[in-house]
């Protein structure tokens, strides 16, 4: 099993001890939560769910609890999550007050008809699963709202931090993706996107292939980064198709799509990958990525800067 935090910018020099504390406690649990899942012999699916859901609800990570504000003042949150055996899937974009958006992507998935569902009807979609649903008070933090500040008065949308205080709060998307005893791969994605994002902008956490996807036969991947790049390159679903149609390792392809071909579109993130004899990728051609890895055998790490 392997997680990730977000990618980007993150600097040795300028995380303090007690933040890089923080952040591996909030990464060691939601590690802790999925792989529980897979050693008492539970799906890959259920695994990958509880490890976003953990994430989702630390404040520290972008997604859920902890995520960024929009231009509107709102949280504008994206999830996605796919089943590698059946290769059914379930996407959220937009969802304001979710408390848990990989939930409700799955309850898409395993519910309804649907694979993608967007915004008030998502919402809709959510209260009649009776799944929680939380004030939005309940996703406001201070840092995140200064956040907005910062960017409103410089008039970008923060893709990069714009200061050293703000650069390492996790600023990324949240993911997972696991292998269980059956042999099943999932993926899942979570996120609350880019700070001061306008006109309803959706990255490619909820996009099936950009940022999400999962298959029995390849590999299971959850992407992090700057949305746009991904999406056009259909990372996800790229480094599967090369496993598949080129006999590439899942290595391989993970090293060909993050360092050369994103490199050369300027695309910057980075994802977590696992196939289905139980390698582990988690390349990234930023400064920095936050994430963890476990195997069978209970060995594996913590780790934020390259």
């Amino acid at each position: 099993m392997a997680i990730h935090g977000g990618s980007g910018t993150i600097n040795r020099t300028e995380i303090t001890p007690e933040e890089e504390s923080a952040f591996r406690v909030g990464l060691e649990a939601a590690l802790n939560a999925g792989y529980a899942v897979l050693k008492q012999g539970g799906s890959a699916l259920d695994a990958v769910e509880q490890a976003v859901r953990s994430l989702e609800d630390n404040e520290r990570f972008n997604a859920g609890k902890g995520a960024v504000f929009s231009a509107s003042g709102r949280h504008e949150l994206d999830a996605s999550i796919m089943c590698g055996q059946t290769l059914n899937a379930g996407a959220v974009a937009g969802v304001t007050n979710v408390r848990n958006p990989i939930s409700l992507a799955r309850a898409v998935m395993e519910q309804s008809e649907n694979v993608f569902l967007l915004g008030s009807g998502a919402e809709d979609f959510a209260r009649d699963q009776k799944l929680p649903i939380e004030p939005d008070e309940y996703f406001f933090t201070e840092l995140r709202y200064q956040q907005l500040a910062e960017a409103q008065q410089a008039n970008k949308t923060q893709k990069t931090q714009l200061d050293h205080s703000k650069r390492n709060t996790g600023k990324g998307t949240v993911g997972a993706v696991a292998l269980d005893q059956h042999g099943n791969l999932a993926a899942a994605t979570s996120t609350g996107g880019l700070t001061n994002k306008k006109y309803g902008r959706v990255g490619d956490t909820p996009v099936i292939g950009a940022g999400t996807y999962a298959n029995n036969e390849t590999c299971a991947v959850s992407c992090t980064g700057y949305g746009e790049f991904f999406i056009r390159s259909v990372v996800a679903y790229d480094i599967s198709c090369l496993m598949a149609y080129k006999g590439l390792s899942l290595k391989e392809a993970c090293a060909y799509v993050v360092q050369d071909k994103l490199n050369v579109m300027g695309g910057e993130g980075g994802l977590i990958a696992v196939d289905r004899a139980g390698n582990v990728e988690l390349p990234f051609n930023s400064e920095g990525m936050y994430r963890a890895w476990r195997n069978q055998m209970g060995q594996g790490e913590v780790a934020i800067f390259a």
